[in-house]
């Protein structure tokens, strides 16, 4: 009703303009009621743009105006600022090495290289096997040299450079992450700008968001510093990215009755991005009587699955809508049951099944997506033991560490981290006192504890 009244409203005051634009200019009058559809897009025009509207009957600016916005880009592209799509297809690299001679001598000039570039630790000296292209933000096509982009084999050892340094010790991970992330970024944009799509490229891509994914798990463990926040959120970001460029190149490569092998893996980290989408209110609305509890339980599909696709659709595309165009073969994956599956769980609050079928399906990839709220899934398992236990009969330990999954020590501090006090009898057998009242979700990380059953991740 609202929707109808708001469009007779814009219709009147369109028609208003018109008419009064009729009265002081009567010539335009042939063309001012030719068709509804220009004359509301020439008044919006005029009333939201500094600049008056101008009027052509050219064929030819109709068809250069196709010409620039009719293509679209792809990710990397618009990140980039690429205006022109068309050059893509001329530019092939030719530059040798995994930098360019020019970028090296101006960087050892500059003293702008990072550890693993460096000479013998000289901070002013490199060589080719060891300076690796950075990534350069407000590079445009029209302007780059074919002799400063590298050609595909090139990137390719590049990457497998870049991806062997995963395993250095030398230095801490966060400075092999952050050499990683932006040597990463720029092979993309060499790809990009070269509009290079073929296997090779998709074996690329999936490499890259392997990359983001061990980085997401191993920068868990330097999350205690409050830096690290935003170095989370940006490795995330460029994960996401990866995603999607890759969706779009198994798109443009598949064949209608097939897929790739990895292509169902990899379109189940999508789902599983979600989990977070809406984690909080599962630990936050704590019970403080079993009546509560019953009630949630009963609720809590309803409100969780309406509030999933409420947040869902205000991010962006919801997730229903997205797997509507996911190929039939990959939705029937046992990777994307598995994801689609767990998904529910988390949203139902279905702790045992949750951590029990991550414990016997999840791949090490999709473990380091899920592990994150593994934690979250246990406060709200933990939450449950302490409201709804009878206060007169202690829980124990043991039994808590079969239903958590994890180790007896480990639960105790975790209780402990939850505000949950422990004790132990005069057997040494160890209790958790449920009904206690200082129940809280823990503000700081939680410690990483090991999945029992995916100790070998």
């Amino acid at each position: 009703m609202l929707l109808a009244k708001w469009i007779v409203l814009a219709e009147t005051r369109a028609q208003a303009v018109m008419d009064r634009r009729q009265r002081r200019n009567p010539s335009a009058s042939s063309f001012a009621f030719s068709s509804p559809a220009s004359s509301s897009s020439s008044f919006r025009s005029e009333k939201f743009s500094s600049n008056p509207p101008k009027t052509s009957n050219s064929l030819e600016d109709a068809h250069q105006l196709k010409s620039k916005c009719g293509k679209p880009q792809r990710p990397e592209q618009e990140e980039e600022g690429e205006q022109d799509p068309n050059n893509l297809l001329s530019l092939v690299g030719t530059c040798p090495f995994m930098c360019p001679a020019g970028e090296r001598a101006q960087r050892e000039r500059l003293r702008d290289l990072a550890v693993f570039e460096r000479l013998h630790g000289n901070p002013g000296k490199t060589s080719p096997s060891l300076a690796v292209k950075k990534f350069c933000r407000t590079i445009a096509t029209k302007h780059m040299q074919a002799s400063d982009v590298r050609p595909l084999p090139v990137l390719e050892e590049t990457l497998n450079y870049l991806l062997n340094l995963l395993d250095a010790t030398e230095h801490p991970f966060e400075v092999v992450h952050d050499f990683g992330f932006d040597r990463t970024r720029s092979i993309r944009q060499d790809l990009s700008m070269q509009n290079i799509v073929n296997d090779q490229t998709i074996h690329m891509f999936e490499e890259m968001v392997k990359f983001h994914i061990i980085s997401h798990h191993k920068l868990r463990s330097c999350s205690s510093k409050p830096s690290f926040s935003s170095v989370h959120y940006l490795n995330m970001e460029q994960l996401k990215k990866c995603l999607i460029s890759l969706y779009a190149l198994y798109k443009e490569n598949r064949n209608s009755n097939s897929i790739y092998k990895n292509e169902p893996e990899f379109y189940s980290f999508h789902v599983l991005l979600h989990l977070g989408s809406n984690s909080q209110p599962l630990v936050d609305t704590c019970f403080h009587c079993l009546f509560e509890f019953i009630f949630f339980s009963i609720s809590c599909c309803l409100v969780l699955v309406s509030e999933y696709v409420t947040i869902s659709v205000l991010k962006g595309e919801s997730l229903s809508l997205w797997l509507g165009r996911v190929p039939s073969l990959i939705l029937k994956s046992k990777e994307m049951c598995f994801a689609r599956r767990l998904l529910r769980l988390f949203r139902m609050g279905n702790y045992k099944r949750f951590l029990c079928t991550t414990a016997t399906e999840a791949s090490y990839l999709q473990y380091y997506i899920i592990e994150p709220y593994i934690n979250e899934v246990r406060a709200l398992a933990l939450s449950c033991v302490n409201y709804c236990g009878y206060k007169l009969h202690l829980y124990p330990i043991a039994h808590l560490s079969k239903l958590l999954m994890m180790k007896e020590l480990d639960v105790e501090s975790f209780c402990t981290a939850c505000g949950l006090e422990t004790s132990t009898n005069e057997r040494g057998n160890k209790f958790l006192s449920t009904k206690q009242t200082n129940f809280h979700y823990p503000k700081e990380v939680f410690p990483s504890y090991c999945l029992l059953g995916l100790e070998h991740f």
